[in-house]
């Protein structure tokens, strides 16, 4: 989710924990609760401090070690550690790490449902677990946590009745999302008039409840992507992956391996020019405006010798400017 839908939903289990009797008969314990969920529903993303060791380095590790299994423990202690210290050891330690275990985990468990996806799993497995359920930013989830927080605030309603309704509605809102998308996948099957035996079919959550992007992996590799509006499917673009030898190649210089580390649903076109190549991959699941916003891009001279990388989101405006200006 996005660091806004964290946030919210962080003072929303600080409002849930008035359920909790030791919590709800300190106004001090509260506050330290209260600082405790905020900060447990945004430790996990601590991770995005690994943009200052570039673009590569934040996409293979952004949501994988700080959102694994360990790092549940880790932050946990962290958090309830540091509370200890601002109140000198007088918190009813297992009631203020029980809360912040609970925000870490949702937090952790909701990023589970957008297509981004997290190594939750590790250290088991690297493998990256994306859902495709939840939009990122999901309108229902935010302004429902809005709505709470200020009848909290303003103090209409008793947080003891309201944030346990406020979460059971949300739990059965994430199940009805959860049928939504497989009823939308079983949908597509069906509406595809150019179905073939071996075709894949993902449906990616869009802002709007009606609205899914669709991404087709086709039985020789290539992909379509497409929309499901109201239950009508149209397809908008269809990809083809190139066979050039520079993709092969391209393959392990460190920034494209970042970038297929995370994603599999990617798709490589290779420009030629006097100079050499550009080996463009995109991540198909990211159409923003007939373009493929989401790219590792590498430059190669006729040897295929790399005189130039980028991975991350940018226009391909933007994305020209950078790389002339890592060439010179």
């Amino acid at each position: 989710m996005d660091t806004g839908t964290h946030l919210v939903m962080g003072i929303g289990l600080a409002g849930l924990a008035a359920v909790d009797p030791v919590v709800a008969a300190n106004p001090s314990i509260q506050t330290a609760v209260l600082l405790g969920t905020i900060a447990g529903s945004q430790a996990p993303d601590l991770d995005g401090l690994l943009r200052f060791k570039g673009n590569a380095v934040y996409i293979k590790n952004h949501r994988g070690a700080s959102h694994s299994l360990p790092a549940i423990a880790i932050w946990t202690i962290l958090i309830t550690a540091v509370l200890q210290l601002l109140y000198r050891g007088s918190l009813p330690w297992l009631h203020i790490g029980g809360w912040v275990l609970l925000a870490v985990i949702i937090h952790i468990f909701t990023d589970l449902f957008n297509t981004y996806g997290t190594q939750a799993m590790r250290p088991f497995t690297d493998k990256w677990i994306s859902w495709n359920i939840i939009h990122i930013f999901d309108p229902v989830i935010f302004t429902t946590h809005i709505i709470a927080i200020l009848l909290w605030a303003a103090e209409l309603v008793n947080p003891a009745l309201l944030f346990p309704l406020l979460y059971l509605f949300t739990a059965v809102y994430f199940v009805w999302r959860t049928f939504a998308q497989r009823g939308t996948i079983a949908r597509i099957a069906k509406l595809d008039k150019e179905h073939t035996k071996g075709d894949s079919y993902m449906a990616i959550p869009t802002i709007s409840l009606s609205i899914w992007n669709v991404v087709k992996q086709a039985k020789d590799g290539g992909f379509v992507i497409g929309a499901m509006r109201n239950g009508e499917l149209r397809w908008l673009d269809r990809v083809k992956c190139s066979e050039h030898p520079a993709v092969e190649l391209s393959k392990n210089e460190p920034a494209i391996r970042s970038f297929l580390y995370f994603t599999s649903f990617a798709c490589a076109d290779v420009r030629e020019h006097s100079w050499g190549y550009e080996v463009r991959w995109s991540d198909v699941r990211y159409r923003h405006r007939k373009q493929y916003p989401f790219v590792g891009v590498l430059l190669m001279n006729r040897k295929y010798e790399t005189i130039g990388s980028y991975v991350g989101w940018l226009s391909d405006e933007r994305l020209m400017k950078r790389l002339r200006m890592d060439t010179y």
